[in-house]
């Protein structure tokens, strides 16, 4: 629900290389497929560069990808970049490079935060330039605020319902502003303003969805595959479900990604050596999956699963009814709620449960607290260090090392503005109309002492989204599904198929669990992906009756 940018706004394309014949050529590519969108600028001087920059800023003016050749005398790629980075730190950094110069780009990847590099030469361009700038484009287009008028967001900074908002459209990666109640004036709030005009006040997500023209509808009443969860094993599942020909159905009763879809940063996953946004690769696994003719439903949920023959029958929250051939479980799982004295009060009014890029924008200049000592606190608070004048994690463990990836760690040690606390728990919390301060303990000392913060993130343990399914499944005391041989000795009389059940199957025939949802999973992205393509292959077993 965006309208295109008018040309005298078009974002910047810049290119700056001291080899005239390169230049020439990286000009040429650019402007054949990008001069629509984009104003492509190029020069052979860094220091020339740099004053482009400075000229853009002050217009008012924002390049969307700089593409930096390393080798320069007067000034290198990474040199360029670092200076850069205070100008627009947002704008995608490309270096093109020789094949000797890879280590460098590695090195820039951690140093000045690079988000791809290029080996000389790049032809041909359709197979070796454009595809990377197309990601990088789309992704820095994801988190664009353009200079014309476009979806606003009405309402109170430390309100609840404002948050949710704030946070379902930046889910969506749906570009908007927020505008603050006392600049807004009089009215009814939190509202959603369109381009068109239209005004909606405190809508539901289902609302939204609606207006925005992103809501799914059913094709039929009953479907080879239903993948109940929309996080990375949901959308592996059906990206290989769709593509190898079942009528296949995804349902979310929020938004697609998971918690995965609202981290800031994913850096060990493979194929992206300088990370990816959780929105970013949702965004990819989503059309990935719609273009193989997957359907997405959302924000819909499941509310029952019952058994009828050899189908199933999946009552969802909107009051319909559907059936399956198979069922797969992926609802993944959501974070613990901080037992802390008051903060029931501050949830969506300075404490918040996961999410963060909402937020982040919010957390200039101030000071931010994150609890919690795994890794999505620990991308969570690299990405606020960024924002942030301070960061102070709170870590119950002796030290981040316990439970956080090496990188992470290291990364988190070599950011002078993010402090951390271990041994340390929050105790309780106070303020008037948000949160202002938050008591600490030291649960090795019993020492307490009190901060001042106004947002605090909790990212601690994490319980499994299966109350829904009532009895129709076994699960174990934390209320994590059981498969394959976990059954062994639980099976009844409702199991009636001439086989034990196989590695993914839960104990009702045909139900498949996977990823975090599943007892005694990795929880880590690359397993949750591939528990999604391999329950799609046992899925196809068993409709074979293998």
């Amino acid at each position: 629900m965006t309208a295109p940018t008018p040309p005298r706004h078009r974002p910047a394309l810049l290119a700056v290389d001291d080899d005239t014949h390169v230049l020439r050529a990286v000009r040429r590519d650019l402007l054949s497929v990008y001069a629509d969108r984009y104003r492509v600028l190029s020069t052979t001087s860094p220091a020339d560069g740099l004053r482009i920059l400075d000229r853009l800023a002050d217009r008012g003016e924002e390049p969307a990808l700089l593409l930096v050749d390393q080798r320069m005398p007067e000034m290198t790629g990474m040199e360029f970049f670092a200076e850069s980075l205070n100008r627009f730190p947002s704008a995608r950094r490309v270096l093109l490079t020789g094949y000797a110069d890879t280590s460098v780009a590695i090195d820039a990847i951690n140093e000045v935060k690079l988000h791809h590099y290029l080996v000389k030469p790049w032809e041909p361009p359709a197979e070796r330039l454009y595809p990377v700038l197309d990601d990088q484009l789309a992704e820095w287009q994801s988190t664009y605020e353009p200079p014309y008028e476009g979806i606003r967001v009405v309402g109170h900074r430390f309100s609840p319902a404002t948050h949710q908002l704030r946070d379902f459209l930046t889910r969506l990666l749906q570009p908007f502003r927020f505008v603050d109640v006392e600049e807004a004036g009089d009215g009814e709030v939190p509202a959603v303003e369109l381009p068109d005009g239209t005004r909606l006040v405190r809508p539901t997500r289902t609302d939204l969805m609606s207006a925005l023209g992103l809501r799914g509808e059913l094709s039929r009443p009953h479907y080879d595959l239903v993948i109940v969860g929309g996080g990375p094993t949901g959308l592996a599942a059906a990206v290989y479900g769709a593509s190898e020909g079942l009528a296949t159905l995804l349902l979310d009763a929020h938004v697609p990604g998971g918690q995965a879809g609202t981290s800031s940063r994913i850096e060990n996953y493979l194929g992206f050596p300088a990370g990816v946004s959780g929105a970013e690769l949702t965004r990819r696994a989503v059309a990935q999956a719609r273009r193989f003719g997957a359907e997405l439903l959302a924000p819909v949920g499941a509310v029952s699963l019952r058994r009828a023959g050899r189908a199933h029958l999946i009552s969802l929250s909107d009051g319909r009814e559907i059936g399956a051939g198979s069922v797969l479980l992926s609802t993944g799982l959501s974070y613990h709620r901080l037992a802390a004295d008051g903060c029931d009060r501050f949830e969506g009014a300075g404490i918040y449960y996961g999410s963060t890029n909402s937020e982040a924008a919010l957390c200039a200049g101030q000071h931010v607290v994150i609890v919690g000592g795994a890794n999505s606190a620990g991308q969570a608070a690299l990405h606020f260090a960024q924002h942030a004048d301070q960061v102070t994690m709170l870590v119950r463990a002796p030290s981040l090392a316990t439970r956080m990836s090496r990188y992470l760690v290291d990364e988190i040690d070599g950011t002078p503005n993010i402090e951390v606390r271990a041994t340390t728990e929050v105790e309780s919390v106070s303020g008037s109309a948000h949160l202002e301060r938050i008591t600490l303990c030291d649960n090795r000392t019993g020492a307490v002492d009190e901060i001042a913060a106004e947002s605090m993130f909790s990212f601690i343990g994490a319980r499994p989204r299966t109350g829904w399914l009532a009895d129709t499944v076994r699960r174990d005391p934390g209320g994590y599904l059981l498969t394959g041989p976990a059954l062994a000795g639980l099976l009844d009389e409702t199991w009636d198929l001439p086989r034990d059940p196989m590695l993914l199957e839960t104990s009702a025939p045909g139900v498949f669990a996977a990823g975090d949802v599943r007892a005694d999973s990795v929880k880590r992205i690359a397993s949750a992906v591939g528990e999604g393509a391999l329950a799609v292959t046992q899925i196809h077993q068993h409709a074979a009756g293998v």
